[in-house]
């Protein structure tokens, strides 16, 4: 039986779902004697907040917070984001755990590769993969790839040599671009390279003392030559063809990357997987875009689809009831609902006959189709903007 028909036959609630997580996280450190750390990305929710950014760092700093960890295990799914927050959470990293391995069953694209390539060991199941080394950097409204966008401007200059002009639109376009602008994209890939060659003889490399074939002693020379050629084949678009492209086990070693096979250890390729599928379920099921997990604690990031925002009349603090309305993400069905401040029966009755519902009380509405929307940081706004608390 497959995992996802397993969990969807056991009928779990979003509840079960977080207590399976953490039991998960236990059952890992115990077969592993270590301390794990699960970091995933809803992939297939089309927001710019999936990425790793500088807020992830804040969080990760602050569940390990006060702590010392001889052995840590990174599970990170991620399409990438910022190579300088990948910096911050390196450093934040390092501090506190003497060794690290970075777990990967699904995607770790683009900044979350080189933020893999920190660590002292990487494991991966036969489905996971890393991506071509990479910064996203923002242009406009939009986080695009550095390469990529370096890329088409090469493209642009070589057409306008060779044809005397470009078509309107492309000409709008790179007259929006300034010197300082293509200098900063530049500087950011080149900065992503960087932070490959420096990490890998670092820490990937450190016990790394003789070769496996020749039993040939290992220089410090050679550790950096080896991670210059890495860097420069991982951030070689031309060989992998697409930003998204999935970098798999036997590619990784083709490069000269050890890594180390989760599927020959059973146990622990079962409980990675669980972990895997327990997430993809709990981004599928609600709100949730971006989870961080240990055995003791998590956090879970929502974002909420509010059609309609409250409506709140002049003089929010004589405020007795507000409306709004949201939409569910998964199937589209919209809601009505109101939020009260005093306890009067009439409001529940006149609202209710226009088929409005009552604000949840645990901010958790779920949704005819089965998901679960999370309306919590709504009902802090809410409370913020009227000066008083939502009552049931």
């Amino acid at each position: 039986m497959s995992l996802l028909t397993e969990y969807i036959d056991r009928n779990m609630s979003v509840p079960d779902l977080e207590k399976e997580l953490m039991e998960l996280i236990r059952q890992y450190n115990k077969s592993r004697d270590t301390y794990l750390f699960v970091y995933a990305s809803a992939l297939t929710k089309r927001i710019p907040l999936i990425a790793i950014d500088q807020d992830d760092y804040y969080t990760i700093n602050d569940l390990l917070r006060y702590k010392k960890i001889p052995r840590l295990d990174f599970y990170i799914e991620t399409p990438g984001g910022s190579a300088e927050a990948v910096e911050e959470i390196v450093r934040c990293l390092r501090k506190k755990c003497e060794t690290i391995s970075f777990v990967v069953s699904g995607e770790a694209k683009s900044a979350g590769t080189i933020l893999v390539l920190s660590g002292d060991e990487i494991l991966m199941t036969e489905s996971g993969s890393l991506g071509p080394i990479d910064a996203q950097v923002r242009i406009g409204r939009s986080q695009v790839s550095a390469h990529d966008y370096l890329e088409w401007v090469r493209e642009k200059h070589t057409e306008a040599k060779l044809e005397g002009e470009l078509n309107p639109f492309d000409a709008t376009m790179i007259a929006q671009i300034t010197p300082g602008e293509l200098k900063g994209v530049n500087q950011s890939l080149k900065f992503a390279e960087d932070l490959v060659k420096e990490w890998l003889p670092k820490y990937k490399f450190k016990n790394w003392t003789v070769t496996e074939t020749r039993k040939e002693p290992v220089t410090e020379q050679r550790k950096t030559d080896r991670a210059v050629e890495i860097a420069r084949e991982l951030s070689n678009h031309t060989r992998w063809r697409s930003h998204g492209r999935s970098i798999k086990i036997e590619d990784l070693e083709q490069i000269g990357l050890k890594i180390g096979r989760i599927d020959d250890d059973t146990a622990l390729r079962d409980i990675v997987y669980r972990i895997q599928m327990v997430c993809k379920l709990l981004f599928e099921t609600t709100t949730i875009f971006k989870i961080f997990a240990t055995q003791e604690r998590k956090l879970f990031r929502h974002a909420a689809q509010i059609q309609q925002g409250p409506s709140l009349p002049a003089g929010t603090k004589a405020v007795e009831v507000v409306e709004l309305k949201v939409v569910c993400p998964k199937c589209g069905k919209e809601y009505d609902l109101f939020a009260k401040f005093v306890d009067k029966p009439r409001i529940d009755k006149d609202f209710q006959a226009m088929g409005a519902r009552i604000f949840p009380p645990d901010g958790k509405l779920i949704c005819d189709c089965g998901f679960t929307l999370d309306l919590t940081g709504v009902k802090n706004q809410i409370e913020v903007q009227v000066g008083k608390k939502i009552i049931s």
